[in-house]
């Protein structure tokens, strides 16, 4: 199993998840969408599998730093395109399984439950 975590390297969250995950040997691939991007056929796919208000990240400077335009009446769509334009605004991190399920967030309770092919 290829485990994908997407985040931004510097994040907390992002640290103790990648340090949870090498403490268990899972073996991951890591993309930074602070200096990669997101993909928009991400964001959608991941949208259709958790709630789009679960992956925007509105309590982070990104989110209190957007125009009272930007923040209204945020819908999928809306969500989408912000997450897209400011990649930051994408709660960290975001893991994807094999199977595509989709993980948002970090807790060690969460990662304890995900079956995880372990290193030999």
């Amino acid at each position: 199993m290829t485990i994908h975590i997407f985040g931004i390297k510097n994040c907390d969250t992002m640290k103790k998840a990648t340090h949870w995950l090498s403490l268990n040997d899972v073996e991951y691939d890591f993309h930074d969408y602070k200096k990669e991007g997101v993909n928009e056929h991400w964001l959608k796919a991941w949208c259709q599998l958790v709630s789009w208000d679960a992956l925007l990240n509105t309590r982070g400077t990104t989110w209190r730093k957007l125009s009272h335009d930007e923040r209204a009446n945020v819908n999928e769509e809306k969500a989408c395109a912000l997450m897209k334009q400011y990649p930051s605004l994408v709660k960290r991190p975001v893991l994807v399984d094999d199977s595509g399920k989709v993980y948002v967030g970090f807790s060690e309770t969460q990662y304890q439950k995900i079956n995880f092919e372990r290193k030999t």
